[in-house]
């Protein structure tokens, strides 16, 4: 089995290798850390894991990133001699992971997974143990870590419809990764339930709900001032912000035209853009000037830009990393991105967690359970189209109280839902850092 898997990844990498290059190259900073990628590390990594046990956690992009932060705050304390190490797949995970987590905690790239990448990368590294943050599997670095017998773990687990089909059709191959699990914490009894038929043990598999509940009340340094910034935009102070969180193709014109619309009515609303990819920027930009909207992007404002006149402008393009949070938190309402025109929906915990009115469209696939709870306790707002998308922004915007209280009850949410991250970590401890490893630390 091994052996057909390499010769088709091979085959693979070498046909796809050109346009995820190109599209590494697009996103840029791709040759930082290159070379981890290959299973190679700089000597100065080398050094700081040498001759120490070492606990590897792995984060394919920002979602996952920010709940091995929420992790390793946890973790960190009841372990402080163990070397914690981070990986990510993105170059925007990469730049969370230097944001928020601390110099004496390595940051790397994933090793691709071909066979000799694998190998040298946990050669080198060593783990005592590895937790993967949710379904993250790679035949041949599960292999390595199985031959190696290596405690692994597979946290904030959700199997889509989808994923459970693939799963399901080559069954033949995954079931010994998902047997091979020491622990695994679902998101939900569907979860598990879809966990142990696809081969994990009923026995190490464990319902603790969502970790993203947990991360609204992690305090980071303050980098933006959006009131401030806006106001320097023309933005009359105390107007309406309609702020699309993690857009999606299709998304910000949407958004764009139906604000045009909504000015009549409400002639200070100012929309804010931030599409989920930022190299996004420039095609957003191209599609928001045939519409003839008035807008700037993030990256052209500095601290020496000088104020615009008030109403100049219609829209703030962010084609900037990192900063949504700041706009969340001076948010009027918000939309969810990727679930009109996409399919998936984005994460709308965070601005749940700062009591913020939220709006998403039917395709919330990603989130169902998450979905589910907010729509279950009148905390949120589906609708269908962009007619309902209008007509739902509208109503929030005339009427303060119907705001409020749709905030409110999304803040209860998350805090009736927190305490995940507690639970997995205890797991983590339970399962494999135990016997020796606790005596010794």
């Amino acid at each position: 089995m091994q052996f057909i898997y390499n010769i088709l990844f091979e085959a693979c990498f070498i046909l796809s290798a050109p346009y995820y290059f190109l599209r590494m190259r697009r996103r840029g900073g791709w040759r930082k850390g290159f070379g981890e990628r290959l299973g190679r590390y700089s000597t100065k990594f080398k050094q700081a894991i040498s001759n120490r046990d070492v606990i590897w956690l792995h984060a394919v992009s920002v979602g996952e990133v920010n709940i091995c932060v929420q992790l390793i705050k946890v973790l960190q304390p009841r372990l402080p001699n163990l070397k914690l190490v981070v990986s990510t797949t993105t170059t925007t995970g990469m730049s969370e992971l230097h944001k928020k987590l601390p110099a004496e905690v390595g940051k790397i790239y994933y090793p691709m997974d071909r066979r000799g990448f694998v190998r040298r990368a946990l050669a080198t590294i060593r783990p005592k143990a590895v937790v993967l943050v949710e379904a993250e599997i790679w035949p041949n670095f599960l292999w390595g870590l199985q031959a190696r017998k290596i405690p692994h773990f597979l946290v904030n687990t959700r199997i889509s419809g989808k994923s459970f089909r693939g799963y399901c059709r080559f069954r033949f191959l995954f079931r010994r990764f998902f047997a091979g699990f020491t622990g695994v914490g679902a998101q939900s009894e569907h979860d598990a339930k879809r966990l142990v038929e696809l081969g994990c043990n009923n026995e190490v598999v464990n319902v603790f709900g969502s970790c993203k509940f947990d991360g609204t009340g992690i305090s980071r340094e303050r980098l933006l001032d959006v009131s401030n910034l806006t106001q320097n935009l023309g933005v009359p102070k105390g107007a309406p912000l309609l702020v699309g969180g993690s857009t999606h193709s299709g998304e910000e014109v949407i958004l764009a035209r139906l604000a045009r619309r909504l000015r009549e009515k409400h002639p200070d609303l100012f929309l804010v853009l931030v599409p989920r990819h930022a190299e996004r920027g420039r095609e957003v930009g191209d599609a928001l000037a045939k519409l003839g909207v008035r807008f700037v992007y993030r990256s052209e404002i500095g601290s020496n830009t000088p104020p615009r006149e008030q109403g100049s402008l219609d829209c703030l393009l962010v084609n900037t990393t990192g900063e949504l949070k700041y706009f969340y938190e001076e948010a009027t309402v918000v939309f969810i991105g990727k679930s009109l025109t996409a399919q998936g929906g984005q994460n709308p915990i965070e601005p749940a967690g700062l009591a913020k009115p939220i709006v998403f469209g039917p395709h919330m696939g990603n989130f169902e359970e998450i979905t589910s709870k907010f729509l279950a306790n009148d905390a949120a707002i589906q609708v269908a189209d962009e007619a309902g998308l209008e007509s739902a922004i509208d109503n929030l915007l005339s009427h303060e109280a119907k705001r409020i209280a749709l905030g409110q009850s999304a803040r209860k949410v998350v805090q009736s839902n927190e305490g995940a991250v507690e639970r997995t970590v205890e797991m983590i401890l339970s399962g494999i850092i135990t016997g020796e490893m606790v005596q010794k630390y």
